[in-house]
């Protein structure tokens, strides 16, 4: 089956930027990215720069000018997220023969050293005035992050399909309901304030250079709990995790309050996500770039240890919240 990205060629990419003023000189560096093709485009006589061709039919064009916006509004109060670049008339979005993209400048970094705990105390001051723009208005266009979307809709969307092994299936199905039940039950005695969020705040997502670290790829920017900007940048035993939470929180709370209640979301969180992912890897396997990168999705093994830790989640779900003070 052809899939849109099969008309992505390097020709177009370049037509593309080319018609934006640039003056391209014919070299593409396919950087890591599935859910939209980002590339590296080289420039003559000045720095390569970044185009980001969006995936057809997965946000509308007012969903990708609030990412946009967000992040220009991030920018302008000089917190480094790397933003899109404006042409003379006010755009960021572009069309190029039914492909709509952005550019953005390339920005160097290395990863975070996430147990320097002075490193986390840095990333959780910028999360913090994140969070403080962010608090003030909430996202007309682009998604919440709540059960129904990402859990939910994710189980109904991976019990019609091939890639879930039939023996597993019963079994995967039924324990994923059981989550998702208690993690609505927490949802819901929660009553969080919602605001705007990077949404992915992962250590992939964050490039750190000598001047500190710089928050890339908005593009799952939704509203959402404050500590969904905050768990993935966990990791360890439980001290381990609260000492480094202490630490992400003594500097974000110097931008933003935070409602501690919220640390009752991180184990319902993560199991969100790991609901999530497998039912992403399902919709996009038509996309010929998915059985490349990820051939062992599908296969009972797979499947054998996915059920494995929703269990561990399940036990994770019963355990009392984190404390911070």
């Amino acid at each position: 089956m052809s899939h849109p990205y099969d008309q992505l060629s390097p020709e177009l990419i370049l037509d593309a930027v080319e018609n934006q003023g640039f003056k391209v000189n014919g070299t593409l560096l396919p950087l890591n990215s599935y859910e939209n093709r980002v590339l590296q485009v080289g420039l003559e006589e000045s720095p390569p720069l970044i185009a980001k061709f969006y995936r057809p039919g997965r946000w509308t064009d007012e969903a990708i000018l609030e990412d946009h916006a967000f992040s220009l509004e991030l920018a302008a109060q000089e917190i480094p997220v790397v933003s899109p670049l404006v042409d003379g008339r006010g755009r960021s979005l572009f069309e190029h023969r039914g492909f709509r993209f952005a550019l953005y400048p390339r920005q160097g970094g290395r990863a975070p050293n996430l147990e320097d705990l002075d490193n986390l105390e840095w990333i959780g001051r910028f999360i913090g005035r994140i969070h403080a723009v962010g608090a003030s208005r909430t996202f007309r266009h682009r998604e919440r992050l709540d059960v129904d979307s990402l859990g939910w809709q994710s189980i109904h969307w991976l019990r019609g399909s091939p890639l879930l092994p039939a023996e597993i299936a019963t079994s995967y199905l039924s324990l994923a309901e059981d989550l998702l039940e208690s993690i609505d039950q927490v949802f819901d005695g929660l009553n969080f304030r919602p605001l705007r969020l990077h949404g992915d705040c992962h250590p992939g997502n964050i490039l750190w250079t000598d001047q500190g670290p710089h928050f890339v790829d908005m593009d799952d920017c939704r509203n959402g709990p404050a500590i969904q900007d905050l768990w993935m940048l966990l990791s360890g035993e439980r001290r381990e995790i609260t000492l480094q939470l202490g630490e992400l929180l003594e500097g974000y709370r110097m931008f933003h309050d935070f409602d501690t209640r919220e640390l009752a979301l991180i184990e319902p969180l993560r199991s969100l996500r790991l609901i999530h992912y497998n039912a992403w890897l399902a919709r996009r396997w038509n996309d010929p770039a998915f059985p490349r990168a990820f051939p062992w999705f599908g296969t009972p093994a797979y499947w054998q240890e996915q059920l494995a830790i929703l269990q561990q989640q399940k036990e994770m779900l019963r355990q009392p919240p984190l404390m911070v003070f």
